[in-house]
């Protein structure tokens, strides 16, 4: 890729798993009530058809892993599992009280945090009261992620007795010196047997989570990591730059200085590369840093334009309602979203007041729902269109004429009420739907809010 380009685009921008973005949030407008409302709708909407989807945030760890953004709670007691369960459990009920009629789940991903933290017992506890007040959808997924050090086989029998057939190990990186950098150590060796005893108890898509960019972090490195995870061939691999933001995520990011850090143009050959490796693999590429095999239901989905991308990153179907438990977990009903507290004990005091633990959201206007649909349409498949008059907006001018030197550099090809994202332009994706941003636009940030797009 040419240099100039890289130093060209590389911003601060966000990864749009949702729109609005949210420090982009109208918090003066929003309200517990409002959410309610928009949630009960959606849900009437659609739960007979296509049913929901549901994220469970758990958010504890044993030890703190210095590149993660995640909101976790770093503990080695274990007697805080079965408490917070309860709590989630409750929540959860509130919700089903709200809905009146049974949930239909299409989908649940469990997401820390570290999951497997949990003992295999307690969370056949969590995921029996939530399927107990629910009903499964005939093509129901259910997923969750594993550290490949405490993952055990008891985790993965436990699951896939109730129904888990997707799970994905965070990797990172194989080198000694990174794994030291962001404290999170372990070897190969561990990797390669949790993968293997997955998919000897019959686990369908198995899912390594690579990342480009951490503090040390050679060419040479990320080809052997590659290297490695080619031999174990995971279904699905996510290949994803590394997000710096210390100013958000406080001393967790701090561990390195930032001149430990590759220089945008290294992570960009950084990932190149590793783009190269996994087409030789056989992978292909299928969304913003997502690559899959064509046996992988992600593929067939980006295949049959049916890939949606909301806040647990690409899904293989949509559903207009997600419902996340637990603390700082989000919630999407389409025509709004709203995020739950992030400290423990506050998400506690509210649920024991039987109090739906949400302190933020955002309900979305016209324009927002417009524009949010061209931002899925890009980053799931690389192409929108405003040729229906439900997708026109009347600043569609003006984005065009943003987009204008993107053309001319190649990245994507304007023809007639159309946008097609071309291969050269796939790694600048974000760019391009920031030119359709016009929260963003309109109200350009005086600090940086955003991890950089390269």
């Amino acid at each position: 890729m040419c240099l100039s380009l890289v130093n060209k685009y590389n911003v601060a921008g966000p990864r749009y798993t949702s729109y609005p973005t949210v420090p982009y949030w109208d918090l003066d407008t929003f309200s517990l009530k409002q959410w309610k409302q928009s949630l009960k709708k959606a849900f009437d909407e659609s739960n007979s058809t296509e049913g929901i989807s549901l994220y469970i945030h758990l958010p504890f760890c044993e030890s703190l892993c210095t590149f993660c953004g995640c909101n976790k709670r770093i503990t080695k007691r274990h007697d805080v599992e079965l408490p917070y369960i309860n709590a989630v459990l409750k929540e959860w009920q509130l919700y089903c009280d709200l809905l009146g009629e049974k949930p239909v789940i299409k989908e649940l991903h469990l997401g820390g945090g570290t999951p497997t933290f949990f003992d295999s017992e307690n969370l056949k506890i969590l995921i029996n009261g939530i399927k107990y007040k629910a009903k499964l959808a005939e093509n129901y997924e259910f997923s969750f992620e594993g550290h490949p050090n405490n993952t055990a086989k008891t985790h993965l029998q436990t699951l896939f007795d109730l129904g888990f057939r997707r799970v994905s190990f965070g990797v990172q990186d194989y080198n000694p010196i990174v794994q030291k950098a962001i404290h999170r150590f372990q070897p190969f060796e561990n990797v390669k047997n949790v993968t293997e005893l997955a998919r000897t108890i019959g686990y369908t898509s198995i899912g390594h989570d690579i990342i480009f960019g951490l503090p040390f972090q050679t060419e040479a490195h990320v080809e052997d990591t590659i290297k490695k995870t080619k031999q174990l061939l995971p279904d699905r691999i996510a290949f994803y730059s590394y997000a710096h933001v210390p100013w958000i995520k406080g001393n967790g990011q701090r561990g390195y200085k930032d001149s430990d850090l590759p220089t945008p143009s290294i992570k960009q050959n950084q990932y190149q590369l590793g783009k190269k490796l996994l087409a030789q693999a056989g992978y292909y590429d299928i969304g913003m840093d997502h690559f899959a095999l064509k046996t992988d239901a992600l593929y067939k989905a980006s295949q049959s334009e049916t890939m949606h991308r909301n806040f647990m990153g690409y899904t293989a179907s949509k559903t207009k309602v997600m419902i996340g438990l637990g603390v700082s977990s989000i919630s999407d009903s389409w025509y709004a979203f709203a995020q739950n507290v992030k400290g423990i004990e506050e998400y506690y005091h509210l649920l024991e007041n039987n109090s739906i633990p949400v302190f933020r959201g955002h309900i979305l206007s016209p324009e927002d729902l417009i524009i949010r649909q061209h931002i899925l349409n890009l980053m799931c498949h690389f192409k929108t269109n405003w040729m229906a008059n439900n997708l026109y907006f009347e600043d569609i001018p003006e984005v065009l004429i943003k987009l204008k030197e993107m053309q001319d550099d190649g990245l994507l090809n304007i023809e007639l009420n159309q946008i097609f994202i071309t291969e050269k332009g796939k790694p600048f994706v974000r760019n391009i739907c920031m030119a359709f941003d016009l929260l963003l636009q309109r109200n350009k940030p005086e600090t940086q809010l955003f991890s950089m797009t390269i």
